[in-house]
């Protein structure tokens, strides 16, 4: 059959794509198999050290150029994954190198690369000039995560998992279709992460209309400060109340160094971050996002204990170079809480 684009011409989706790994018709992994699918992008991010995060139409020097992984999707598989979840990476990369590394590096993790489509198009990689005292900016540039749509395979391991994350830069379609599935009372458990402002989402990620529905069924929503400004036109500190009152039944409202607000139901529950001295902080918000995940909805902790876990394993992920440099195992988590509690 041929795979067809959203006006109706032939064009490249999954019936043209081929599975990352060895089964071309891309059967999904067997029942039970995958605790967690997460749905986004892995990508090159290309760190450039500059003198000074230039004002508009102003200029720096990049001192230094690394090349790491990251991509919302990977960094929160990966981070479940290193807790201890059956994870596998829903995505899609493009042919080309940038697309080969970045699957190399997926399968020399602890994440399931069964669900990875390959096609046309550029990997998305990002450009992230980091300033001298770590402030960043980042730009997205590449279509292969915008050509993502699910198949019969895809929806199969989705049904089959006892959780799906999805990131707000997954395209709209599929954002919807998942939250359908996720309504059903048979269908998994829903983690929806609002990772960008409606601005940066429109056009090419989930938009508002999904997302009000998303609020609705999920079962953890998690906004970091500026996107629940952007999506809820409020102050980030009014932001529980406003998606209460959307019927949102659990979720975070992260607010980086300044800690994050937890919600269930009527309950409160403010948690601090850790003090540290971070190496890197670009994966903050993801690894806090796998671990409230893993503590709080897929485990059986209160908000305040998962809270906690997640702040910790926010701040080990900081102890070290890239988005996912420093995720922990469990083991480091305790310990570190441990050292601080004593």
């Amino acid at each position: 059959m041929t795979d067809r684009t959203s006006d109706g011409s032939a064009g490249d989706g999954p019936a043209d794509d081929a599975r990352a790994r060895d089964d071309p018709a891309g059967s999904a992994p067997a029942d039970g198999a995958t605790e967690v699918v997460a749905v986004g992008a892995a990508t090159v991010d290309r760190f450039y050290e500059v003198t000074n995060l230039p004002e508009p139409d102003g200029g720096a020097f990049a001192r230094e150029v690394t090349d790491r992984f990251g991509g919302v999707g990977a960094n929160v598989a990966t981070g479940l994954a290193r807790l201890g979840r059956d994870t596998a990476l829903l995505g899609r990369l493009g042919d080309d190198d940038m697309g080969d590394r970045v699957l190399a590096d997926l399968e020399a993790g602890p994440v399931s690369t069964d669900l990875i489509q390959r096609g046309p198009g550029t990997t998305t990689h990002c450009v992230i000039p980091r300033g001298p005292e770590g402030q960043r900016m980042i730009v997205t540039a590449g279509d292969s995560t915008v050509r993502l749509e699910l198949d019969d395979a895809d929806r199969a391991a989705i049904r089959g998992a006892d959780a799906v994350f999805v990131t707000a830069y997954v395209p709209d379609a599929v954002t919807a279709e998942i939250a359908e599935m996720a309504a059903d009372p048979a269908g998994p458990a829903l983690v929806f992460d609002l990772s960008g402002p409606i601005e940066e989402l429109r056009g090419r990620g989930t938009e508002r209309q999904t997302i009000d529905r998303v609020v609705e069924v999920a079962d953890l929503f998690i906004t970091a400060r500026l996107a629940a400004e952007s999506y809820l036109d409020c102050p980030a500190g009014e932001a529980v109340d406003a998606l209460r009152e959307r019927d949102c039944s659990r979720g975070a409202v992260t607010f980086g160094t300044d800690g994050a607000t937890l919600f269930e139901g009527e309950g409160r529950t403010e948690i601090s971050a850790f003090d540290i001295d971070p190496v890197d902080t670009t994966g903050a918000g993801d690894s806090f996002t796998a671990a409230l995940t893993e503590r709080w909805l897929l485990g059986d902790a209160d908000a305040a204990t998962a809270g906690r876990f997640a702040a910790a394993t926010a701040a080990l992920n900081c102890g070290a170079e890239g988005a996912r440099g420093g995720l922990p195992d469990p083991q480091a988590v305790r310990a570190f809480l441990a050292e601080r509690d004593g």
